[in-house]
């Protein structure tokens, strides 16, 4: 039986196994569904944006 990984949201900070890789961070799937229905003009919009800006950090650091 294949055992998934377990790796860390960048954007809830939780422990999950499914979810997408960019680059060489993790988001998870509930995270990726919410952040494709979230409108620019939604309060959660910007915080989406800091987290998702950790990827581009960390790959040219």
């Amino acid at each position: 039986m294949d055992q998934e990984e377990t790796r860390t949201c960048i954007v809830c900070g939780q422990p999950r196994e499914e979810g997408i890789h960019i680059v060489s961070e993790f988001i998870c799937s509930s995270c990726e569904s919410e952040m494709v229905r979230t409108k620019v003009e939604d309060e959660k919009y910007p915080f989406f944006i800091r987290q998702l800006r950790q990827i581009w950090v960390r790959f040219h650091a």
